[in-house]
This record gives structure tokens, sequence and C-alpha cells, in this order.
């Protein structure tokens, strides 16, 4: 895992952005901000579990699946299984020493 800040590579409403090996941060003093790194390591381990590609694949079409049940981006965002895990447990830092296999699949909800 590579934490990198570079401003330009995340939209203005995001503070960070993973894509496997790199977290990406839209400002240097986050990289002392445990609860946003370990919310983004947390989608490290989703990414690792899913090989990457099919994550971002999984992503993206329940995103689009939210958004049409929500009418709203943000909501949609909020309820993807994979946000929904990470901001349920990023403020637990042993989250991941504990967290079983494809775990996201228990913030599935209709």
């Amino acid at each position: 895992m590579f934490v990198l800040v570079f401003k330009y590579l995340t939209p203005k409403w995001v503070r960070g952005i993973t894509i496997f090996p790199f977290i990406v941060l839209s400002y240097r003093e986050d990289k002392q901000n445990l609860v946003l790194l370990n919310h983004e390591k947390i989608h490290i381990r989703q990414q690792i579990e899913m090989l990457v590609f099919p994550f971002f694949l999984w992503y993206g079409i329940e995103y689009l699946i939210r958004f049409v049940q929500y009418r709203n981006w943000k909501e949609a965002y909020l309820n993807i299984s994979f946000e929904r895990e990470a901001y349920q447990n990023e403020k637990n830092l042993y989250y991941l020493k504990q967290r079983s296999f494809w775990n996201f699949l228990k913030f599935l909800k209709s």
C-alpha cells in the first residue's frame, strides 16, 4: 500500500480515493488521519479480495442500482455495500485484523 497526496487526482468532494495499491489523499494533513486511512485500507482489502477489476465493476453496477433506488448521488454512494462496510467500521482501527473474507456481503441490502 502506498499513500500519496495529490489533490488533483481526487474530485473536490472527496478526501481520499483508493485504487490498489494506492491511497490518494487530497490533503497532506490527512496522512495523520487514522480514521480516514482505515476507511481506505478497508477498500484496499476489498479490492484484493475481488482481484481489483471486479471490485470496480461491482462498485459501478451497485452505484447505478442505488442511484435508481434513491435518485440521489450521495445516498447512492453511501449505500454501496463497500462504502457501508468501510463507513461503519472506519473508527475501529482493529477491524481489519478481525474481518472475515468478503465481509462486505453482509452490507448488501435491498
